[in-house]
């Protein structure tokens, strides 16, 4: 897995999230401040998680951006609660390196679950495999916010991100896209 993936620079930190398609968490947490890359495609755990799921590889700097923040902002923006017909191909999951991880995660995971109304169903798995996604799928959001699937399903997530985490949103970022807390998708 590592050798499809860089180096990780050592003051970085490096984990997976799935849940949804890999263009939407794309796009998520490349508007985050503190990432420094997002890695789409899929992943593989271990056991009976050993297929592959679509997810992302986020690699962040844990002193501007916790852990904590990004497993709740992954928990808010998917649907953490739902089972539904697509779990087969979106495992609600966040994907650790290390044992430290998966105990804070899963601590993380424990404190949220009262936020909730419903279970979360969202695991803790370790990362084990990667595939990267096709070029030409890479960036998806922001090489073309005017997509219809952008504009249907990925800017309500953003517009979400910029209204409840503005404290680690890149709003500039996410302003030249045309994403705005007050309307979404910016006219023009």
């Amino acid at each position: 897995m590592h050798d499809s993936l860089p180096l990780l620079r050592p003051s970085l930190a490096r984990l997976a999230l799935g849940g949804s398609c890999y263009w939407c968490l794309e796009a998520v947490y490349q508007s985050l401040r503190g990432v420094e890359s997002v890695h789409q495609g899929w992943v593989a755990a271990d056991g009976e998680h050993s297929d592959f799921h679509e997810a992302v590889v986020v690699d962040y700097d844990p002193s501007r951006l916790p852990l904590d923040v990004l497993i709740e902002i992954h928990l808010y923006t998917h649907r953490a609660t739902a089972d539904h017909q697509r779990r087969d191909r979106y495992r609600s999951a966040v994907y650790v390196l290390t044992e430290s991880q998966a105990a804070s995660a899963r601590d993380t995971l424990a404190q949220l679950q009262d936020d909730f109304d419903a279970p979360l169903l969202t695991r803790v798995l370790p990362l084990v495999d990667f595939r990267a996604s096709k070029e030409d799928y890479q960036d998806y959001f922001y090489s073309d916010p005017s997509r219809p699937f952008c504009e249907r399903w990925i800017t309500p997530k953003l517009k979400l991100l910029l209204e409840r985490f503005s404290d680690v949103a890149d709003g500039e970022r996410l302003a030249r896209a045309g994403v705005t807390a007050e309307g979404g998708q910016g006219q023009g």
